[in-house]
C-alpha cells in the first residue's frame, strides 16, 4: 500500500523518467489504473523532443516505487 505524504516536496515523475525509456501502452494504463484507485495525485506534464511532443503523467515517485515493487 502507497503512504500519502502530507509535504508538497514530492518528487512528481513520468514513466519515461523513471524507467529511463518509453512505458507503452499497456504498462501506461495500468499504472494509471493502479494510481486512481489508490486516490493518487497524478499531474498532466507537457513535453517536446525529438521523440514525442504531447501530455505526459507524472506521478509521486514514492508510488512509482511502491508499484514497482509489488508487480515485481
Amino acid at each position: 500500500m502507497y503512504t500519502k505524504t502530507t509535504t508538497e516536496d514530492v518528487k512528481m515523475m513520468s514513466l519515461y523518467e523513471y524507467l529511463g525509456r518509453a512505458a507503452g501502452s499497456e504498462l501506461g494504463k495500468s499504472v494509471y489504473k493502479a494510481a486512481s484507485s489508490e486516490k493518487i495525485k497524478v499531474e498532466n506534464h507537457e513535453v517536446s523532443n525529438l521523440k514525442y511532443t504531447g501530455k505526459v503523467l507524472r506521478y509521486p515517485k514514492n508510488f512509482l516505487d511502491n508499484y514497482f515493487k509489488i508487480s515485481k
